[in-house]
């Protein structure tokens, strides 16, 4: 597998699940520009093959802006990964019209403006692949999370209808679908789930590690080797999937 000559664009590419991918594409030959919120952050993992952007996916200028200056330097998007995203949880009646809206911002609406602009320049090539960081959560509902889980099912549902939109097309639309990966996001919800549950850190970890089927936190570079795979020979029926990499049956 190579992907010599191929430029990919992964959002939220300076830590986590988004930085494994970054890499894993590099590593097999593409250019990728990487795009984060903290240009320290991108700064710091900047590798050969490794191009940080300072973007903010809830902003549409700034994504056009951005997508342009990629393409600009490193020839058309052929590879989106979206992957930016934010994963916090809130009870109903505490959920404010504020945290919902920069959930929806984040989640759904940044990686539709990524996917749209990357898809300008890709659509001009003969090969395309998009790939989007959804969750379990896309696909059943999560106890605690109810705006993150609207936001991911709304990402399964915009990838499941581009996908038909480009059926017979060189361009595939696929959905990676993670339970709980050992990433700075599961850090986070300790201490979240933890306060909101009146639970221990080990408790709280517990929650989540006992959620994969497999009863272990997921690492980074399973959820890269699926989108390696999506991108590599053999993978172009591959289209409108959910790929769901929790250790088992949800």
């Amino acid at each position: 597998m190579s992907l010599q000559g191929k430029h990919a664009l992964v959002t939220g590419g300076g830590t986590g699940i988004g930085l494994t991918i970054a890499q894993a594409l590099a590593a097999e030959g593409a250019q990728v520009t990487i795009t984060g919120r903290r240009q320290e952050v991108l700064e710091d993992v900047a590798t050969d093959g490794l191009h940080p952007l300072v973007m903010d996916v809830r902003d549409e200028d700034d994504v056009a802006a951005k997508a342009d200056a990629a393409v600009e330097a490193r020839g058309p998007i052929q590879i989106c990964v979206a992957n930016a995203g934010i994963a916090e949880g809130a009870a109903l009646h505490k959920t404010t019209m504020a945290f919902w809206r920069d959930m929806m911002a984040t989640n759904l609406d940044g990686a539709f403006l990524t996917i749209r602009e990357s898809f300008k320049s890709m659509r001009q090539t003969d090969w395309g692949r998009v790939i989007t960081v959804s969750s379990i959560a896309g696909l059943r509902g999560l106890k605690g999370g109810a705006c993150y889980t609207a936001s991911k099912h709304g990402l399964v549902g915009l990838t499941r209808a581009l996908s038909e939109d480009y059926l017979g097309t060189p361009f595939t639309f696929n959905a990676l679908c993670p339970g709980y990966v050992d990433t700075p996001i599961v850090e986070r919800n300790i201490t979240s789930i933890a306060q909101r549950a009146g639970l221990s850190a080990v408790e709280a970890l517990d929650v989540m590690v006992n959620a994969n089927r497999h009863k272990r936190l997921i690492e980074p570079a399973e959820v890269a080797a699926a989108a390696l795979w999506l991108c590599g020979p053999g993978s172009g029926s591959v289209n409108g999937q959910c790929i769901e990499i929790a250790g088992g049956q949800t």
